[in-house]
């Protein structure tokens, strides 16, 4: 019988075959979510198969069950060879290009049996892919380009990606070691859109057998190093995951989320006569006491500095006379905006977007589709636009939550928007995105943005600078010129909160703030399910030291609708 980490290759493969089709993409990760599901259960697979219970796994439902029971009791699954056999060889990892869509595998298997991304990466060094119809030579040199991205970022993955695992690694040792205090730490304490690792800090009772727990994780695949205090193991992901056994547990920790900025503390430390590493904090003979990170701080004469904000990069001496205490905080938040429903692309209706919004205590919600020209993500037409406004009427009888008509509105290559100024005009807010033309050389899209960015009828520049972590480069543009370019316009810029995206990039939205622009954090939320894409917004904010003052979402709902509404 197959074992469970056999089930979920069959279940990850169904998962990126259907992703890379094009398919239902809900679908497809929910394939994915049970190939990690099955992999982290500590249950008997075989016994919950021949008891049918395998949903009693959390993130396994009806369908999923079925799946893997035909895998345990036959070892294959009918439906992956199905998909096999309708897409060529290779899809799967030529699908991890960007843009590289099914119709194009197809061109490149059949003209130039291409079947990996070596072979595709040799094809275009030899100038054979501009042959293949369909192709030319700027869209070979651009395959290219992404080839070497790709290599260059190989090793990390996504925030939300890291975070889900950390969860399912702190769950799983709090459960395998009695009394372990345990926290991740580095790169995903200071909420980075990408990691190239996970790590931990814990303190156990025994320190044996905390080590011996975290190398028997079962995602584990290789122990890379192991010592007395200090663990590193590569997941079936390739991904780097480390674990540092703390004597003192809050110094390990303050010490691991941010080395450059521990380092400084060090050298103030020693400037006032203190001595201060991971294991102990003392004057001269004398240990200090530290139960929190805050007493460290406090004894160097500083506020305490949130994690976010650890990078060395002026946090330190700003700590000597502000106290953070006004940095965006999720329960700031008064206003769910960037939202869709199913009158675009989002899959629950304006009610029920309302409803979930709602039940998360905030005061008021954009209902913001996509605009025409966003055909394929069905955009607006006026004629439905007007349907959709009834709508929002009869629902906000229903809802105590206050509703906004508004567009995520495209600008479009030239800079203008895409409704004309009669229908602008009848919006509540605007939020103007690019969505297409990103490859404009730098010149054309400057002049785009800029004409677009000083047009009066909007005051949200959405997802700023259209990328895609780890997936698309940001659009080709001096950010600097432009924020100067539009300082004194009423603009607010976007923070987008899907973890896909997560633009304004920090340190373009601290320069941003320099210059006195306001900001959105929003969800970019398709589904209900999306509008808990907040709290990767607020932390992005804050890497970037954003106020509550600065938040026109944090602002009550008729101070927010009186300043986005259009000119």
């Amino acid at each position: 019988m197959p074992d469970k980490f056999e089930i979920a290759s069959y279940l990850r493969e169904t998962g990126l075959l259907l992703s890379a089709k094009g398919e239902n993409q809900f679908k497809a990760r929910a394939y994915l979510r049970g190939a990690k599901a099955i992999e982290a259960s500590q249950a008997d697979i075989g016994k919950l198969v021949r008891e049918h219970t395998l949903t009693s796994i959390p993130g396994i439902g009806e369908s999923l069950a079925k799946t893997i029971e035909e895998i345990y009791q036959s070892g294959e699954s009918k439906y992956l060879h199905r998909l096999k056999d309708e897409v060529p060889e290779g899809t799967v990892e030529l699908s991890r290009i960007p843009g590289l869509t099914l119709d194009k595998i197809r061109k490149l298997t059949e003209a130039l049996g291409i079947r990996t991304i070596s072979e595709l990466e040799q094809a275009c060094t030899e100038e054979k892919v501009r042959l293949v119809p369909g192709f030319a030579a700027r869209s070979e040199r651009a395959l290219l380009g992404k080839i070497q991205r790709m290599k260059t970022r190989a090793s990390a993955i996504l925030l939300v990606d890291a975070l889900e695992t950390a969860e399912e690694i702190i769950s799983y040792m709090r459960s395998s070691v009695r009394g372990l205090e345990i926290e991740v730490t580095g790169d995903v304490r200071r909420w980075y859109e990408a990691v190239e690792k996970i790590q931990f800090v814990a303190k156990p009772r025994v320190v044996s057998s905390a080590l011996e727990a975290f190398k028997k994780f079962p995602l584990v695949t290789e122990v890379i190093e192991s010592s007395d205090d200090f663990a590193a193991v590569r997941l079936f992901n390739e991904l780097r995951v480390e674990l540092f056994i703390a004597e003192n547990f809050t110094l390990k920790l303050l010490e691991t989320t941010g080395p450059a900025h521990f380092l400084h503390l060090q050298k103030l430390a020693k400037r006032k006569g203190l001595t201060l590493n991971s294991d102990v904090f003392k004057a001269k003979t004398r240990q200090i006491e530290v139960v929190s990170e805050t007493d460290v701080y406090k004894k160097l004469g500083l506020s305490f500095v949130p994690p976010e904000l650890r990078e060395d990069n002026g946090e330190v001496q700003l700590a000597r006379k502000d106290d953070f205490s006004d940095l965006i905080h999720y329960d700031d938040i008064q206003g769910m905006t960037h939202c869709h429903s199913t009158y675009s692309d989002g899959r629950h209706s304006i009610e029920q977007m309302a409803r979930a919004a709602e039940r998360m205590g905030m005061k008021y919600m954009t209902i913001t589709d996509h605009s025409p020209t966003a055909h394929y993500a069905g955009g607006l037409t006026v004629d439905r636009l007007k349907e959709q406004w009834e709508e929002i009427e009869r629902v906000q009888e229903k809802v105590k939550i206050k509703l906004l008509r508004g567009t995520e509105c495209d600008i479009l290559a030239d800079g203008e928007l895409d409704y004309p100024d009669e229908i602008l005009e009848q919006f509540d807010v605007i939020i103007a995105s690019i969505h297409s033309r990103y490859k404009q050389d730098e010149s054309k899209m400057m002049k785009r943005l800029l004409n677009g960015l000083r047009n009066p009828h909007f005051k949200i520049w959405g997802h700023p600078l259209g990328r895609l972590v780890l997936r698309r480069d940001p659009i080709p543009c001096d950010v600097e010129k432009i924020l100067e370019a539009i300082q004194d316009s009423p603009v607010a810029i976007e923070i987008n909160g899907d973890p896909y995206r997560l633009d304004l990039e920090p340190k373009w939205s601290k320069l941003a703030s320099d210059l006195g622009f306001n900001f959105v954090i929003s969800t970019d939320a398709h589904a209900t399910s999306d509008l808990q894409n907040l709290p990767f917004g607020i932390h992005q904010a804050r890497r970037a030291g954003i106020r509550r003052s600065q938040v026109l979402n944090a602002q009550s709902f008729s101070k927010f609708r009186n300043t986005v509404k259009p000119n």
